[in-house]
């Protein structure tokens, strides 16, 4: 009997009912996404820019202390960015 798997102690209904939930719960989420497609569809078309509502919703998602650090070093990279390269040191001779 090699050819047959042994299912002993393997609870075939619980598996199912499983596989059948996280498939229900696939599904919901399919549907949430083309929703929250549709409403980023819907600002587009009033004009607004959706990379920049992305960012905002990134944003929200953070705590303050953390959101707060991150525009400081941005803020902090960009003006050193700004700010002239050093002169370079004079070659000996």
């Amino acid at each position: 009997m090699a050819d047959s798997i042994d299912t002993v102690g393997v609870a075939g209904e619980r598996i199912r009912t499983i596989i059948e939930r996280i498939e229900r719960v696939e599904e919901e989420i399919k549907d949430l996404m083309e929703g929250k497609k549709e409403i980023f569809a819907e600002a587009k078309s009033e004009g607004l820019d959706v990379k920049v509502l992305k960012e905002i919703l990134k944003l929200r998602k953070q705590d303050k202390d953390e959101r707060d650090e991150q525009e400081t070093l941005l803020e902090v990279y960009l003006r050193a960015m700004d700010a002239p390269a050093p002169a370079p040191m004079a070659e000996a001779a």
